[in-house]
């Protein structure tokens, strides 16, 4: 794994750009962490709240074991150290949505610690980012501002869900390397299924930790920009404290440890308040939550269920498709995406397997993609199935249809739904490899162009793309391609 740096110069020399990152994702349950209330997203304000969620005296939390597992879960997908014992503590803090007055959370003894996450540079080079921690906590309520000039409103719904909030080393160096260390994350979690990684939904939210430092001297003060809710604004949001703290740095400041929010409307970062310290929450165990003892079998029965993941399903797919790594980052980037691509790989019928998933790997990015962003559509409401598309590019090795016929049987597809061999037979666009007809079709091309024929042979060799051109335009475009170029090198000597 390469390691890199990211400077920024200003007008007295370089400064080293550090960022961490802390990730807050939504658990993928139908009830809450505490407690039995649903976490169904979009409900009326207020209507998903249990006695525990509101803060009502006397309520105890149980701890839901499926929040836990699916934890475990995403501990070992990010290469972590399930701990065995673990404690939920009390955060200490006051917000009008927090009812409890307090946050169930993990602080000295998480549940797990260390892991890693590799992503790609913008040069394409391999780098590896390690998380520090990942533990699990309760989420607060939403306080809204906008509904009233006079007065603010609490919805609940989202106070007790569960979260696991996943923690970088300061590691990360730049903009891109932290886009590309949350796309990978979501991906991640998405493939196994314990956080839907639905940003503008709330379900992945990202706090940004943004400090500069001269090379070689310890790190800056850092300023926090919190809750970004779009991997779009994250990149944005960490351009801008980076410029913002580089002119207070040169004009001789210092930077304020401090909680910024991100306003995408303006591109800038704004304060909010000055940043806690650890001791600033007094933590201390939850006097109502025994510690959480794993058995070494529950982990390693969950171990055991893992589903392939990018990092490997894109190794797979190189070796046993012999795809590019760049194709293979696009098939495996969405869990949806993968799994459709080896749907129409396991339909295709051609005898060579690994062309045939090279062709289908091509169409599916280029032509595939190109029309469902033209039309917003998804591979859910393709209008053609799996089975078609193998179909289409199964006729195009078998010789029946050359590539430029097959663009247009595929524009056929996706206006009727129709299956690609229907659509050959009913358009009569087979192609035509029949060395008579071509041969035939050659030579009367060349009789016609007795001056061209001339000139190529004699030494005019851009003309051969003339002859091929006249020859599929005689045949209306339905000549095998690969035939009419070895006939007329022959026959043009």
């Amino acid at each position: 794994m390469s390691e890199n740096t990211y400077f920024v110069e200003g007008q007295t020399g370089l400064w080293e750009v550090v960022i961490g990152l802390e990730v807050h994702a939504q658990i993928r349950s139908r009830a809450k962490l505490f407690s039995g209330a649903s976490t169904e997203f979009g409900a009326d304000p207020n209507s998903h709240v249990d006695y525990l969620d509101a803060g009502l005296p006397g309520m105890l939390p149980v701890v839901n074991q499926h929040c836990i597992d699916q934890a475990i879960k995403t501990g070992i997908g990010l290469h972590g150290d399930v701990q065995t014992v673990s404690i939920f503590d009390r955060k200490n803090y006051f917000y009008a949505d927090l009812p409890l007055g307090y946050q169930i959370s993990q602080f000295e003894k998480p549940i797990v610690l260390g892991g890693y996450i590799d992503i790609n540079l913008e040069d394409g080079t391999p780098k590896r980012i390690n998380i520090t921690r990942l533990h699990v906590e309760q989420d607060a309520g939403k306080s809204i501002h906008d509904l009233h000039p006079n007065h603010s409103y609490i919805d609940l719904n989202r106070a007790g869900v569960a979260l696991m909030e996943i923690v970088s080393e300061p590691e990360i160096r730049s903009p891109h390397e932290a886009q590309a260390y949350v796309k990978k994350l979501r991906t991640i979690v998405r493939y196994l299924g314990t956080c839907d990684g639905n940003m503008e939904q709330g379900s992945l939210r990202v706090d940004a930790n943004v400090s500069l430092h001269r090379p070689g001297t310890p790190f800056g003060t850092r300023a926090e920009i919190k809750n970004v809710n779009s991997i779009r604004f994250l990149g944005q949001a960490i351009e801008y404290e980076i410029s913002r703290q580089l002119a207070i740095l040169e004009s001789g400041g210092e930077i304020a440890q401090e909680t910024r929010l991100f306003d995408p409307s303006k591109g800038e970062t704004r304060s909010m308040r000055s940043k806690e310290d650890a001791h600033d929450y007094r933590y201390f165990p939850d006097p109502d939550l025994k510690p959480l003892v794993l058995r070494a079998e529950r982990i390693e029965n969950i171990r055991a269920q893992m589903p392939e993941l990018p990092d490997a399903k894109k190794e797979r797919f190189m070796h046993d498709y012999n795809l590019s790594p760049y194709d293979a980052d696009i098939l495996v980037a969405e869990m949806d995406t993968a799994y459709y691509y080896e749907s129409v790989v396991k339909a295709s019928k051609a005898d060579d397997t690994k062309q045939a998933a090279k062709t289908i790997a091509n169409w599916l990015i280029v032509e595939v993609f190109g029309a469902m962003n033209r039309e917003s559509r998804t591979l859910n409401t393709l209008p053609f199935t799996a089975g078609n598309l193998a179909t289409l590019v199964d006729l195009i090795l078998d010789g029946t249809i050359s590539g430029k016929i097959a663009k247009d049987v595929f524009a056929k597809m996706w206006e009727s739904g129709k299956a690609p061999d229907t659509l050959v037979a009913e358009l009569g666009l087979t192609q035509i490899s029949d060395t008579l007809i071509i041969e035939k079709t050659i030579e009367d091309v060349i009789d016609a162009n007795t001056d061209k024929v001339a000139a190529y042979q004699g030494g005019k060799i851009q003309l051969f793309g003339f002859f091929v051109g006249s020859v599929m335009k005689a045949l209306e475009g339905k000549a095998n391609p690969g035939m009419v170029n070895d006939l007329l090198k022959k026959k043009l000597g």
